[in-house]
This record gives structure tokens, C-alpha cells and sequence, in this order.
């Protein structure tokens, strides 16, 4: 059986698995990948994401993480929203999730997929295979770019001619000679919608990203206080941002999504930002149960409630923020303090301040006092 028949066999058993696109390209980056992959580093521009510096050898080398892999299969999960995601930021009263994290983790929905592929191919056509959703240190966007699925855009996500920017990428390592398809070519053209609607400048130049700057890392990966110069643009962003996503115009042609593990649960499309403030860590692993989210923690997402509700310009809310005054977490209290003094006349801060600074043990919250 020739490399063309085995792909069309793997292309078809990954479309029956439900996946929405699919496909091939020899097992090896280009040049460019790895120059882009250690400018972003050296750049420093990958901020607490230390794991990409770490493992930056192998990520750029596919040959360093499995010598013996000649093929990579790489797939594609669309998770297309049904409405404008950017609609959510105007209920400031309410938190907006990230579109990709409001339903099941897709980590979890595709490896299951993905298994029942890899599986069927080792048993099917005698090959070894190794199977990877962020589980390794492997450069999906070009690989995906490669095998034709889409391109990287100047936000350096990609872009599906067919679904948009709605897709979740998932790769299969294996043995076997595969065909290429052909790689995908930029269509990106004279665009700059993506850099242009970023609330914090995160792109230095097109097609780079400084992550320290980018609302995603600040909410998800940053693990510390948020610097204040970030915090007004954050709005009511409370996991991650789908700004540069939902404005690219290849959008006309996406889809929602047609897997049902990943429909967005309604407590997570429009969440009030007083629930959220009020959970603890129980309540805050029962409510993400199976969900992205619950990578983040409670503390750290507490903390950008926090910021949310100093966003909010609802002096209803300085409430729920006086209360988080007590938190267990410095996070949170020192949020709480921003929040309140953007909440509260300036005279009723200035009591609140007086009466509460002096007890506060932890420095960084006592300086949020003083510099507010």
C-alpha cells in the first residue's frame, strides 16, 4: 500500500472520529519555525512560561523528541462560536471566558479521539505512533501549517480558510512514510484587524507576540500580581482573550462547533463576577469540573474577578470586593484594593484605607494601599 493510500485511509478513519480537518506533512520543522521559537525566547517574551525555554531543543527539532518518526498526522477540532464572542465584554457586571474554555477541556475530548486513531493505525497498518494535545513539546501551528490545515496569522495563531480561527490542533507521530499535502500559503494580506483591536499591544510586529503583554498569559499563565498598566484593558476578561481571534475576517466562513463536549455550558458563557469572587477552592474545582479553567486555580482566578470588578464601574459591586478585603490569597486581597479604588468615592476609600492598611500583613498588599 503506497503513502497516498495509507493518508486516505488516516484522513477518513479521523473524519469518522469527528474530527474536522486533517493533514500530513513529513516530521520535521523548517528553519523559520526554529528562529522564530528562540527570538520569542530570547526576547523574553515567553515570561513564566519557562517549560518553552526548557524543552526549546526539542520543540524545534522533532528529530530530538522521536528520531524514528518519518510522518506527522496532524488534525483539527473546530470549536466555533455560535455568537459574537465579543458581546460578553459589554456585560461588565459579568465575567467573559474565553470561548475555547467555556466548554469540556479540549485536551480531554481530543486525546480520547485521537487514541481511537493512533490505535487503529498501529493495529491497522502495522506502524508505531505517539500522540500529542499540548502534551509535548511539539510546534502544532507550523506542523499544521504544513499539512495544509491553515496558516499562522500575524496574531501567530492560525487561520482556517474553512473554520476561521476556531480550531483546536492535535498531532499523531508515526512511522510510517506518509504524502505531504500541500502546505498552506499566508493569506493574510494587508489585514491587520488582529493587531489593531489588541487591548494591550501585545504585537510587537506582525506575526510576533509578546505573551507577557497578552491578556491570555496575564489571566491563564501569569502566576503573580498583574501589573497595573494592564489591568483597565482587561475589562471583564477573566480567562484568557478572544479579541484577535473574533475579529479576523476569514471568520465569514466559520461554523459553530458540531462536537456537543465542547457547547458552551451556560454557567461559564456569562458568569456574575459576585458568584465568582465569593468561591472557594471547592466550589471553585466543583464548578470547573472538566473544564480548562480549573488548570488556573482558584487564587489566581479570583484575582482577575477582582480586577473584572474594578472594571466594572458598578458601585454595587464594592461590596464584594470589601468582603475579599479578608481572602485567605495576597492575590486576591490586593485586587480587591484596586477594585475598591476605582469603586468608592475617594473620600470613603481613603477611610476604608486608614482603617484597613495597617493590619494587612503581606507588603505587596500594603503597596496597593499606598499607591492607589
Amino acid at each position: 500500500m503506497t503513502g497516498v493510500e495509507h493518508r486516505e485511509r488516516i484522513r477518513g478513519r479521523a473524519l469518522a472520529e469527528g474530527f474536522d480537518a486533517v493533514g500530513f506533512c513529513e516530521a520535521a520543522l523548517g528553519g523559520k519555525a526554529r528562529q522564530d521559537l528562540a527570538g520569542f525566547i530570547e526576547a523574553g517574551h515567553h515570561g513564566d512560561m519557562g517549560w518553552l525555554a526548557a524543552n526549546e531543543d526539542r520543540r524545534g527539532d522533532i528529530a530530538r523528541l522521536w528520531p524514528e518518526a518519518k510522518s506527522a498526522v496532524v488534525v483539527g477540532q473546530n470549536y466555533g462560536p455560535a455568537a459574537d464572542p465579543l458581546a460578553a465584554l459589554q456585560r461588565r457586571d459579568r465575567g467573559a471566558v474565553s470561548v475555547y474554555a467555556q466548554g469540556r477541556d479540549y485536551h480531554d475530548v481530543m486525546r480520547k479521539k485521537l487514541r481511537a486513531v493512533a490505535r487503529w493505525m498501529h493495529e491497522r497498518l502495522d506502524c508505531e505512533v505517539k500522540l500529542f494535545v499540548d502534551t509535548a513539546p511539539v510546534m502544532e501551528k507550523p506542523l499544521a501549517q504544513r499539512s495544509g490545515i491553515g496558516w499562522q496569522g500575524k496574531h501567530t495563531n492560525l487561520v482556517s480558510r474553512e473554520f476561521g480561527s476556531w480550531l483546536f490542533l492535535g498531532e499523531i507521530l508515526t512511522t510510517l512514510e506518509l504524502a505531504p499535502d500541500a502546505p498552506e500559503t499566508d493569506r493574510c494580506g494587508s489585514c491587520r484587524r488582529c493587531l489593531d483591536v489588541c487591548p494591550t499591544d501585545a504585537f510587537p510586529a506582525p506575526y510576533r507576540l509578546d505573551a507577557t503583554r497578552c491578556i491570555s498569559y496575564l489571566t491563564i499563565e501569569h502566576k503573580g500580581h498583574i501589573a497595573p498598566e494592564f489591568r483597565a484593558a482587561m475589562g471583564n476578561r477573566i480567562y484568557g482573550c478572544d479579541d484577535c481571534l473574533a475579529v479576523c475576517p476569514w471568520n465569514k466562513f466559520a461554523r459553530p462547533a458540531a462536537e456537543p463536549a465542547l457547547y458552551p455550558r451556560m454557567e461559564l458563557t456569562a458568569p456574575r463576577l459576585a458568584e465568582l469572587a465569593a468561591l472557594d477552592d471547592a466550589s471553585f474545582r466543583t464548578l470547573f469540573s472538566r473544564s480548562a479553567v480549573k488548570r488556573l486555580g482558584r487564587d489566581r482566578f479570583v484575582r482577575n474577578a477582582m480586577i473584572a470588578i474594578g472594571n466594572s464601574g458598578e458601585p454595587t459591586l464594592a461590596a464584594t470586593a470589601e468582603a475579599a478585603l479578608a481572602d485567605p490569597s495576597p492575590l486576591v486581597r490586593a485586587m480587591a484594593v484596586w477594585a475598591l479604588s476605582r469603586l468608592l468615592p475617594e473620600e470613603a476609600f481613603a477611610r476604608l484605607r486608614e482603617r484597613r492598611r495597617a493590619g494587612e500583613d503581606d507588603e505587596t498588599v500594603r503597596s496597593e494601599w499606598d499607591g492607589c
